[in-house]
């Protein structure tokens, strides 16, 4: 096993690396030359006017794909951010599959590695799923097509999906296209790269810690972490195929708001139960995003630190500048504090990983890299309990550091009973977040940081692996969350104060502040999360809009990357 299994392990990797630049180099020199005029008119356009463009013929679609086209191999050459190239294969699609007639006709879509498409490997970053590609579309590539969507390349994760970083043996590693010293967010991180890049104006993730929500606030992108029911799911693959007590999500992803509400309406539109057993035949409800749209004065509860980690302060800054904009705007709002999130922290990650992380180690050949998050989390996991107790009574009576304590304490592979016990402490919560919601905030959506801080160094997550409670807490909850592009974090502005004592941390908050820097993290981007609860994807959406609207009048809206 061991020494031939690794030579094999490099051979895969080799080989997928070797198609990939294989495949780049003998596209079409269409793809190769310099973007033209009407290429850049064409990128400038949201999705429902070049829609509009195809279904008029006022523009081909091949002409849309290979626009597109050439800004992903800029986007691949700075960041590393796909995985299979599918621009030949798409042009033939275009010609005979695509529905031209469908609501999202001729419009190009990125799809994570881990989405089903024939003739292509989902590797997910393990070797060992190399060089088995399927035979058919899965049921959301059928749907893409059907709406007239025109799938054209996949986009790089972390190996085990358990990362916000986005690096792997089989495709290597993925940047972030601000900076290349920092990861653009995970696991869906290839997407979050080529969309702020450009290369991409719609794309689809998947979510159980934050996926979605956390690569948009690193890169600078938009994203909705739909609840379980209302988008496909199936036709994907995962390193833990069967966990289902933090149920994974996919969902949509944009480089603006506008073409995230209209592929998400558009795509829902579409019937996917239809295809999908998963998804629930809830139709897209216009009326709540006119009323949402309408509605005078909004209540708007802000989550101003989840007592595990405050954040940071170019996140606290992009916060307020989104409540004081809201506020400017007549709306009411004011502070919130929920019912206990290190309570659904703790929660969150045993369910996560009740099985002790076994299914997703079951995916590595010997010698294969593990994500330095995945690993720390594995080592703790597999300490003996004795050491690992003598450990926990260290940091909880010697440190005093509760929090960090309170997370090692359970720390291992659960039982059935256990399980079982997790599960229903799970729904207690959830009841209690929901009546909390009901009686005591009376919100219509709650903000919040996505994440305690920007985007992380490359392999930060070794340290930072534990500060998940921004996004996780909605996973636990299934609610809808949405986050936007504010600001970029501001050298002068974002230091930490004076009095920041980095000693006094809890072991989660030191873990995350061990790479804050506001100085090395200029120009990174900073984004808002915007929560709703449950199956309110049309009021998320609508308020996310009505955020950037305000941002517009006081202080101005979060500016894209512009494409090269």
């Amino acid at each position: 096993m061991g020494l031939s299994e690794y030579r094999q392990h490099r051979r895969d990797c080799e080989r997928k690396q070797s198609e990939r630049s294989s495949k780049i180099a003998t596209l079409p020199k269409t793809y190769l030359y310099p973007l033209s005029p009407e290429e850049r008119t064409i990128l400038g356009k949201p999705i429902q006017d070049l829609v509009q463009d195809v279904h008029t013929q006022v523009t081909d679609p091949v002409d849309i794909l290979r626009a597109y086209g050439k800004v992903t191999l800029k986007a691949q050459e700075k960041t590393n951010c796909v995985t299979e190239i599918l621009f030949p294969e798409a042009e033939k699609w275009a010609q005979n599959e695509i529905n031209l007639k469908g609501p999202l006709a001729g419009i190009p879509v990125s799809l994570k590695d881990s989405i089903q498409v024939k003739g292509f490997d989902i590797s997910i970053g393990f070797s060992r799923h190399t060089g088995k590609p399927y035979a058919k579309d899965g049921p959301l590539v059928q749907l893409l097509k059907e709406a007239g969507a025109i799938p054209f390349v996949k986009t790089n994760l972390p190996i085990t999906l358990l990362s916000f970083e986005s690096t792997n043996d089989v495709w290597g590693r993925t940047t972030n296209p601000h900076n290349n010293n920092y990861s653009p967010g995970g696991s869906t991180g290839g997407e979050s790269a080529l969309l702020a890049f450009g290369g991409s104006r719609i794309g689809i993730g998947s979510d159980v810690a934050g996926s979605v929500r956390v690569p948009a606030h690193f890169s600078g992108c938009y994203s909705l972490r739909c609840s379980t029911g209302r988008w496909p799911k199936i036709g994907m693959n995962t390193s833990m195929f069967g966990q289902e007590a933090i149920p994974s999500v996919f969902s949509p992803m944009a480089r603006t708001l506008n073409d995230l509400t209209y592929f998400s309406r558009s795509l829902i539109q579409m019937k996917p139960w239809r295809l999908d057993y998963t998804v629930h035949p809830l139709e897209w409800r216009d009326n709540i995003e006119e009323e949402y749209r309408a509605k005078k004065k909004l209540r708007v509860g802000v989550l101003r630190t989840d007592g595990v980690v405050d954040p940071a302060p170019a996140c606290a800054r992009a916060l307020d500048e989104v409540a004081s904009a809201l506020a400017a705007e007549g709306h009411e709002v004011y502070d919130v504090n929920p019912p206990s999130p290190y309570e659904a922290l703790q929660l969150a990650s045993q369910l996560l990983l009740s099985d002790g992380g076994n299914t997703f180690l079951s995916g590595f050949r010997t010698g294969e890299w593990n994500d330095p998050g995945a690993k720390q989390m594995v080592y703790y996991m597999q300490l003996p309990q004795p050491i690992k107790y003598v450990y926990y009574l260290w940091v909880k009576y010697i440190k005093r550091d509760h929090i960090w304590a309170g997370l090692l304490r359970d720390w291992h592979p659960k039982s059935a009973y256990e399980y079982w016990q997790l599960a229903g402490k799970r729904e207690v919560y959830k009841a209690n977040f929901f009546q909390w919601w009901n009686d005591e905030a009376r919100m219509d959506v709650m903000i919040t940081p996505p994440n305690a801080t920007p985007a992380v160094p490359h392999d930060g997550m070794h340290d930072a692996v534990s500060s998940c409670g921004y996004t996780f807490l909605f996973n636990l909850l299934d609610y809808t969350a949405g986050v936007l592009p504010v600001t970029h974090v501001d050298p002068a502005r974002d230091q930490l104060p004076a009095t920041f004592n980095f000693k006094q941390l809890n072991g989660v908050a030191k873990g995350a502040y061990k790479h804050y820097d506001a100085t090395k993290m200029a120009g990174l981007p900073v984004g808002v999360q915007v929560v709703g609860r449950r199956l309110e994807e049309e009021k998320v959406l609508t308020i996310m809009e009505r955020v950037e609207d305000a941002l517009d009048r006081h202080g101005g809206r979060y500016q894209l990357l512009e494409v090269d």
